[in-house]
């Protein structure tokens, strides 16, 4: 069974509108003998192991965890729940903002698996759990990652098909990582005090799963992932952009199915495909230092297709104010920002080395300039929010919610 995690968080919604953290935490190696709970609420943090074998399991240990706290802390409150988020990775065409989950809202997420196939059916089992566990009084939202890329013009939308056939199969640029990228401008809003209104920023998040952004105001304008979160960037096991013939010569010479072949794309390729030992950036680094050749090739790949896309979206924003790195790679890897980077100069990008070199980790939702202090296109690492995110889009669903109830 494929190794997968789950992240929790419980936050509060203030007196000021803003969203409080009261504990964060994840359930890694879901499938394994022993999985891993982790959390932090207030300053203390615990681990917990019990083997795993679903994300259904997964979610019923988290509960069990909040009533736990609570049994021990009776001022944490942490199982009084008011609403659940919950990241949906594709909504279609039908879902352009998050969306009060109803039995048509989970059918029409089970009809979505077949472009997200890996991703969409976890989220109906978390969905499902919760709803199971909590009852039908509890409202729930799900935030879909294409929602955010909603705003993508028609000609950044379009594959260069016989209309009638996308029209048909609803084949177009949905773009995915919408709730990591939305963070990440959030994040740089808050960090450099200005609105987002009429900043161009690139956004970069990067982790096993890997995509790029350019946004105005606050607005997707384009972005790498396409009709599945398979196009673009190459990333940890997923192929990133090629040439679509190489599937049926795939098929013709290796006498496996379409499928089969979409399925090396997304998990033997990438990083893992190049390297051919791993998707992992920090034993990639680390072998590409003792001079595997394979290691470091897989990283010039990686980082040159970054570097292609960074320049192409500096012209379809003609410049940018900022370009900001996130991800557990953007957030941890100082070689992969600086070897993305180098020989940007032409654009403004002039990293601080000292002070690249010198972040290795961000709290979600902060950030640091690595930029010289003179570059005219400054650069920065933001923590990604996701979490956080969530919970701000699933506060304003239910505030949309209430006011067309009071206004009916």
């Amino acid at each position: 069974m494929e190794v997968t995690a789950c992240s929790p968080s419980r936050f509060q919604n203030t007196s000021d509108d803003s969203i409080q953290e009261l504990l964060t935490g994840s359930v890694v190696g879901i499938g394994c003998d022993q999985a891993l709970l982790s959390y932090r609420v207030k300053q203390n943090c615990e681990q917990h192991h019990r083997p795993i074998a679903t994300h259904a399991q997964a979610v019923s240990w988290i509960f069990e965890i909040l009533h736990r706290i609570d049994q021990i802390d009776r001022d944490a409150d942490l199982s009084r729940i008011d609403a659940v988020g919950h990241r949906v990775v594709h909504g279609g065409t039908r879902y352009m903002c998050a969306t009060l989950i109803t039995d048509t809202v989970i059918q029409d997420i089970e009809d979505l698996s077949l472009l997200a196939p890996l991703h969409n059916p976890i989220a109906l089992k978390g969905i499902r759990t919760a709803r199971r566990l909590l009852g039908s009084s509890i409202p729930m939202v799900a935030v879909f990652d294409t929602s955010f890329h909603r705003t993508l013009p028609l000609h950044a939308q379009l594959y260069a098909l016989p209309r009638e056939l996308s029209q048909k199969h609803h084949i177009r640029r949905y773009g995915f990582h919408g709730i990591a990228h939305a963070s990440l401008a959030d994040g740089y809003a808050r960090l450099t005090g200005r609105p987002l209104t009429n900043q161009r920023i690139v956004t970069i998040q990067l982790g096993n799963g890997c995509s790029m952004t350019a946004q105005v105001s606050g607005r997707s304008l384009d972005t790498s992932m396409g009709f599945t979160p398979l196009e673009g960037l190459v990333m940890g096991t997923r192929a990133g952009d090629l040439d679509p013939s190489i599937v049926s010569f795939l098929v013709h010479h290796e006498g496996v199915t379409a499928s089969e072949v979409e399925r090396w794309l997304n998990e033997r390729s990438g990083l893992l495909g190049l390297s051919g030992r791993t998707n992992d950036m920090q034993r990639l680094l680390a072998a590409a230092e003792a001079d595997d050749s394979d290691a470091a090739l897989a990283i010039d790949v990686f980082c040159y297709r970054i570097r292609k896309y960074l320049g192409a979206y500096l012209a379809v924003l003609g410049g940018a104010d900022a370009v900001i790195f996130g991800g557990g790679i953007g957030e941890r890897a100082p070689a992969i920002r600086q070897q993305i980077c180098e020989g940007m100069e032409w654009c403004g990008i002039r990293l601080d080395r000292a002070v690249n070199a010198e972040v290795t980790s961000v709290l979600p939702g902060e950030g640091v300039c690595i930029s010289d202090a003179h570059a005219p296109l400054p650069v920065y690492v933001v923590g990604t929010a996701e979490e956080r995110q969530i919970a701000r889009e699933t506060c304003s669903c239910l505030e949309r919610r209430d006011v067309d109830t009071s206004s009916s």
